[in-house]
């Protein structure tokens, strides 16, 4: 798979890892856009939450309760933002579903 997620959650691709199970990864942006930017990947390959199904809802439980516990770990007491970006329309660059955890700065909006 030409997939950058699939290789970074397989370990042939280097990434500043914050956080890792069995489903679920998590690690810094390369380019990030607040002084906080994480990035949340579920291991498995899922494109987009537009192909998310019903019996995916565990896993997108399992995403955002780490994307809550990295923003305590990461001590983002002041508030953070999280996004998910589907589909080109919706900003979405790399065609594997992820969560961003955006924090460390007060967050503008509309967002975009």
């Amino acid at each position: 798979m030409d997939c950058i997620f699939c290789k970074i959650a397989a370990g042939t691709v280097p990434a500043k890892l914050l956080f890792e199970d069995d489903e679920v990864i998590a690690f810094a942006d390369i380019h990030p856009q607040a002084p906080v930017h994480v990035l949340v990947v579920p291991r498995r390959h899922i494109v987009s939450l537009a192909q998310a199904v019903r019996s995916d809802d565990a896993l997108l439980a399992r995403l955002y309760g780490t994307v809550a516990e990295l923003a305590r770990t990461l001590k983002l007491d002041h508030g953070y933002r999280t996004v998910i970006n589907t589909g080109p329309d919706g900003g979405q660059t790399v065609d594997h579903l992820h969560v961003h955890l955006l924090g460390g700065r007060s967050m503008g909006w509309p967002p975009g």
